[in-house]
């Protein structure tokens, strides 16, 4: 009882009739700006990381 090609089909079609196109296609594109943007973020916290070892280390010792 697996899902067929006609089976795709329908909920596909179901799911333009529901939400139309153009709520779909801005849906995708905040998650394509969230992707970007969580991209950017990972490389900004590797390059900080790269420039600053010593004030990481420093950051991380409590002082007493």
């Amino acid at each position: 009882m697996g899902l067929s090609f006609w089976h795709i089909i329908i909920v596909v079609i179901v799911v333009v009739l529901l939400f139309g196109r153009g709520k779909i296609s801005d849906l995708m594109g905040d998650v394509a700006k969230g992707i970007k943007s969580f991209k950017k973020g990972m490389s900004d916290d590797q390059s900080s990381d790269n420039k600053n070892p010593k004030d990481k280390d420093q950051n991380s010792k409590p002082n007493h």
